[in-house]
């Protein structure tokens, strides 16, 4: 079966917007998205410490196969996040060591996975972060097609090629690509508020009038 490769192109964005981009908390990306968008708690870094941001690159693997992921790796850009939607099949590995280290010399920002992966102390001590929602040490098996650059669910959330993708310890938040100056402009000034809040708080000021809070009822 082929694996099949869509014509989901986009824009790169400039390098200055994607600094900027690098500020932003996935919490704060969501909140500002009515709080939507992000990831489910599954998808949790293998290592603890981990941040990155950059354009979402997808794809849509069959439970346990990685021919895809394998395909993928030469088309990979700098700067750019590989997502994979592997069905959230946590009984075989998809990702490990070997495709870790092919996807650093494409020097792409990380890996997102919606399935297993595997060799996580190594996986742990390289530089390209990586994202998962499952570990087992079961390898692979290839030859069942799947997709690249289509249209994929993963984590419970849609993500398109050129979305950016933004996880640290949190988690994971995909900012779709139409949106994203529009959600920028109001994250920036959502993190402002916060380091203002917490700079009060810090004085000893108080801060309860900043939030609003629902009407007490008193009962006997």
């Amino acid at each position: 079966m082929p694996v099949q490769v869509f014509k989901n192109e986009f824009d790169a964005l400039p390098a200055a917007t994607m600094a900027a981009w690098a500020n932003i908390p996935p919490a704060i990306a969501g909140d500002c998205m009515n709080r939507q968008n992000v990831m489910a708690g599954r998808i949790s870094p293998v290592a603890a410490g981990t941040h990155f941001v950059g354009q979402a690159r997808t794809i849509a693997s069959v439970a346990g196969d990685n021919a895809a992921m394998h395909t993928i790796i030469n088309m990979l850009r700098p700067g750019e996040v590989l997502v994979i939607d592997a069905e959230n099949f946590d009984n075989r590995a998809v990702w490990g060591g070997i495709l870790n280290s092919r996807a650093m010399l494409q020097k792409i920002n990380g890996v997102v996975v919606d399935g297993a992966v595997r060799d996580i102390a190594e996986l742990r001590n390289m530089p390209l972060p990586v994202f998962a929602s499952a570990t087992s040490p079961a390898g692979p098996h290839k030859g069942w097609g799947g997709s690249i650059d289509d249209v994929i669910s993963c984590g419970g959330v849609s993500v398109t090629p050129g979305d950016i993708i933004l996880a640290d310890d949190d988690g994971v938040t995909v900012v779709p690509l139409a949106r994203a100056e529009s959600v920028l402009a109001e994250a920036q000034k959502k993190v402002q508020f916060e380091a203002d809040v917490l700079a009060k708080l810090a004085r000893g000021e108080d801060t309860s009038n900043l939030f609003p809070l629902p009407d007490i009822e008193y009962m006997d």
